[in-house]
């Protein structure tokens, strides 16, 4: 019979704080040694880019100008666009117009065929081919439709 204890690989041990303020304290060394060559190393660069702090601004507000005129003239709501839409706008407003004329002419006409007489004579004259005692109306024909033009290979 086997009694051994098999661990299980579910089972999971957990370091014991000590052993990680052990190891923190082990590595500090290590980790201020290496922030000082980092520091060393990065020291030229930092003292070039405090050097030229007032150029680098200058430029970083430029190009932040350049896109915000780009964008005010070519964006999504720019001055391009709004010109479209002023002009598209005003052709809109224009078509208004031109079928606000159109529907008082028709109020007009329906007006005139509830009231006025003559245009109701007139338009029955028209419509219906309407005479007075004595008159001949001449009707011109219809003209015929144009023939379909035939497909040869419905033929065959």
């Amino acid at each position: 019979m086997d009694l051994r204890v098999i661990r299980s690989p579910k089972i999971r041990v957990l370091p014991r704080p000590e052993d990680g303020l052990r190891a923190l304290v082990d590595s500090a060394p290590r980790a201020e040694a290496l922030a000082g060559r980092t520091l060393e190393r990065a020291q030229p660069l930092m003292s070039w880019f405090y050097a030229s702090r007032r150029r680098l601004a200058t430029v970083g507000v430029v190009v932040v100008t350049v896109w915000l005129s780009l964008h005010v003239l070519l964006g999504a709501n720019g001055m391009v666009v709004y010109r479209q839409k002023k002009s598209e706008y005003q052709e809109l407003q224009k078509s208004v117009q031109e079928l606000q004329l159109e529907n008082q002419r028709t109020l007009g006409q329906i007006q005139n065929l509830k009231t006025n007489p003559q245009t109701i004579e007139k338009e029955a004259r028209e419509q219906l081919h309407y005479a007075r005692p004595g008159e001949v109306v001449y009707v011109a024909p219809r003209p015929a439709a144009p023939p379909a033009p035939e497909n040869k290979a419905a033929r065959k």
